[in-house]
């Protein structure tokens, strides 16, 4: 009896030993796991920047679906339809209306591995006009200052078309991580979003289209016009990012 009690003494040691290295070690684990879903966010991120850089280029892009007429201009909402397979693009199925991703053949376009759920495309509807949803699922979020800019001696905010050289203006946002449940809650769509910049008129005034998401540790990736990936806890901080560039 005197060594069975004993026994019991040393597992319960034991266990309070694991239970220290393991309250130490799964904070570190969680890190390292979130650490690795950033990278995989960003590596999907260059990836949408390098066909951004292809898209734009008077050379080298492909289809432009109906910018094609506008070339060499085309528009950034036809770039994101091109990414997802959306109007003009659709590539999910003649007898499909809708399309759910992920798919079973693991086909899951402009996905942040932060973001669970399912993402459904409606077929023959442009990207603004909740094409994608439901929202809180989406995972990035584009310039919207690289949409739409003032226009006329009104300075009336209108879609504008980019060009080569706009697309490749140094240091400019062009898409980062948005919160959808913050932007489905204000009742807007997730793919067009940016910072007021202290305007009081026009669509970004007092912020109602700036929702960024700061899933990876507190910190949001961001792409850049020049295919670079940046994370910050702060991006309106960073000085050297150009938030207010409206092309021409």
């Amino acid at each position: 009896a005197p060594r069975a009690a004993f026994s019991l003494i040393e597992l319960l040691v034991v266990l309070a030993v694991l239970a220290t290295i393991l309250s130490l070690l799964l904070p570190a684990l969680s890190r390292s796991m979130g650490m690795a879903r950033q990278f995989k966010c960003q590596v999907s991120l260059r990836s949408i920047g390098f066909d951004f850089g292809v898209f734009a280029d008077d050379t080298l892009h492909g289809d432009r679906g109906a910018d094609e007429r506008l070339s060499p201009r085309f528009k950034l909402e036809t770039f994101q339809e091109s990414q997802y397979g959306l109007d003009e693009f659709w590539r999910w199925g003649e007898m499909n209306n809708t399309y759910t991703f992920p798919d079973a053949d693991q086909n899951d376009p402009m996905r942040c591995a932060e973001i669970d759920g399912f993402v459904t495309l409606r077929r023959g509807v442009p990207c603004r006009n909740n094409a994608i949803t439901p929202t809180e699922n989406v995972s990035y979020t584009f310039n919207g200052r690289l949409d739409r800019a003032p226009r006329g001696s009104s300075n009336r905010w209108m879609q504008v078309t980019l060009t080569p050289m706009s697309a490749s203006e140094p240091m400019v946002p062009l898409a980062w991580d948005v919160d959808g449940r913050l932007a489905a809650k204000r009742g807007v769509s997730p793919v067009f979003s940016a910072p007021g910049l202290d305007a009081t008129t026009g669509p970004f005034a007092n912020d109602a289209l700036w929702f960024p998401s700061f899933r990876h540790n507190g910190a949001t990736n961001v792409l850049l016009t020049d295919q670079s990936v940046k994370s910050s806890t702060d991006p309106l901080g960073e000085s050297s990012w150009r938030w207010d560039y409206l092309p021409r």
